[in-house]
């Protein structure tokens, strides 16, 4: 098909009458509206039929007395909230009355204003309670939406589009627009935006954005719905110059040849960043916010970029490890110096560590160690290389530093039977503090927390009140102060996270802020 030009197009008109057909007189008098239990009653001078006779007469009645029951009167459409969640209760530990007795603004409002975690324990921690099947609060079901869109919102926003865009789907693209602007949003990040514009195509109700329906438009070959849609945003000046001059030449790519590159927005999204690579002038990711570095993870970009995405989505927690490893030995890198060099470093190590030999493992870790120390990765480094390591005897600087990479690790508990180098870290491990008060302010914090210091009572009590979530929620923001430097607040958030029986999360979050050098 010939694109027709935007400017030829845009200056046609269109006419739309609509035609109403009146019911005739004697099909309105003859067919009376059906009853779907026709027994309930008359109306309009129409008689009930008559009960049946019971089958049995010899039968006993079934009601004693005369008394007309309660009964609970649902709205059609108005059913009971649903679960809502990728990960069932008995895979999470949390129940599914996470959320139900609090208030579903205040949720979405922690939720939003949660600061960006950096601590793995704790970003752990975030993504088990906000993928938990639980059920929403409150009775309605548009309590179950602010929750909902509240929980992927703060996924997007930490770059986990796979999951994020998963709990959207399940909580219902077509629900309301907000649900399905969400859902095109994270489409057009993920490369799926077909699929969104195929909904939109069946439910035009669901956007009133311009920018959408030229895009899904285009998409579907409808230049010329598309480029009368963009006549009139620009007429009316509905969208921004600068999406505006973009979009143009995505629908009419003949008129932008021989011009300079368009000039980049300050404020980027999500389909403004598609057009740019649409018209051969892909936006590098780098100072993008963190969702945007998912599309550098495609075959696409080059290693380099598809590294240093993959390096930002794994410091978020949004990311598996291994397929942070897989791009690191993808190849033999070209060049030195940057992400070249922590590739050289853990392609070596891992050499050495086939290869069997003490001594050259002895000789490559402490290096690709300060590699992943400079990359803020040595908590991914540890899940990773802790069980293959931990056969090899060290001793000196890689001794400690293989010590430490296995009290990182998931196998904490059993590294800290053998700990000989970090003797706190070591009686952390093991859910206990040495007697002895550490000097230090952030040691003394965390030895105060396993040595019987109080949780926040009204967290806990929170529990009982079928809050769980919030409680969770409060804790993060507060471990995120003590991590930080505030001691009073991580003595609080190591001792709630006890209380509250997340004694694997507490642990492993004083393990890393005692091993991790920030």
């Amino acid at each position: 098909m010939v694109r027709v030009g935007v400017a030829r197009l845009a200056a046609a008109g269109l006419c739309a009458c609509w035609l109403g057909f009146p019911v005739p007189p004697a099909v309105a008098e003859t067919q009376a509206p059906l009853s779907v239990i026709d027994w309930l009653g008359a109306q309009g001078g129409q008689i009930a039929p008559q009960p049946t006779a019971l089958a049995n007469p010899d039968e006993p009645p079934v009601a004693r007395t005369a008394t007309v029951p309660d009964v609970n009167v649902t709205p059609l459409g108005e059913g009971g909230p649903r679960l809502i969640g990728l990960v069932p209760s008995s895979v999470t530990g949390l129940p599914e009355n996470l959320w139900t007795g609090s208030d579903p603004a205040r949720l979405a409002r922690l939720i939003a204003d949660l600061p960006d975690l950096q601590l793995p324990a704790a970003q752990a921690l975030l993504y088990t309670v906000l993928l938990a099947e639980a059920r929403a609060p409150g009775n309605r079901p548009s309590d179950g939406d602010k929750l909902a869109l509240a929980r992927v919102e703060k996924l997007v926003a930490r770059g986990a589009l796979d999951p994020a865009l998963s709990l959207v789907e399940q909580a219902g693209v077509t629900t309301t627009p907000a649900h399905f602007e969400l859902w095109m949003r994270i489409s057009l990040l993920t490369g799926t935006e077909d699929r969104a514009c195929a909904v939109l195509d069946a439910a035009p109700h669901l956007t009133q954005d311009y920018g959408t329906r030229m895009f899904c438009d285009a998409r579907a070959s409808r230049w010329e719905n598309a480029a009368l849609t963009y006549g009139s945003a620009q007429a009316l000046g509905l969208m921004p110059p600068e999406t505006l001059e973009v979009m143009g030449r995505f629908l009419d790519p003949e008129t932008a040849d021989g011009l300079t590159a368009p000039e980049i927005p300050r404020q980027m999204d999500p389909l403004t960043f598609r057009l740019f690579e649409a018209i051969g002038e892909p936006v590098p990711t780098g100072n993008l916010p963190r969702p945007y570095a998912v599309a550098d993870l495609r075959d696409i970009a080059g290693w380099k970029a598809q590294i240093e995405a993959a390096e930002r989505l794994t410091r978020a927690g949004a990311l598996p490890d291994n397929r942070l490893l897989g791009l690191y030995t993808d190849r033999k890198p070209a060049a030195s110096g940057g992400v070249w060099d922590r590739v050289s470093a853990l392609q070596r190590f891992e050499t050495a560590l086939a290869s069997g030999s003490s001594e050259a493992v002895a000789k490559t870790l402490p290096a690709v160690w300060k590699a992943m120390q400079e990359a803020g990765l040595e908590v991914t480094f540890a899940a990773l290389f802790a069980e293959p390591l931990a056969p090899y005897t060290l001793a000196g600087e890689a001794g400690n530093i293989a010590e430490k990479v296995q009290l990182l690790s998931p196998a904490y508990e059993v590294a800290g039977r053998q700990a000989l180098e970090n003797p706190l870290a070591a009686r952390i491990a093991l859910g206990e503090a040495p007697s002895k008060r550490p000097g230090d302010v952030i040691p003394a914090a965390i030895h105060d927390a396993f040595t019987g210091a109080p949780p926040r009572a009204d967290l806990v009590g929170m529990v009982a009140e079928d809050r769980l979530g919030e409680a969770i929620l409060q804790v993060l923001d507060m471990l995120h102060e003590g991590a930080g430097g505030k001691a009073r607040a991580l003595t609080d958030a190591l001792a709630t996270l006890r209380a509250l029986g997340l004694e694997d999360t507490a642990r492993r979050a004083a393990l890393q802020i005692l091993l991790l050098e920030r």
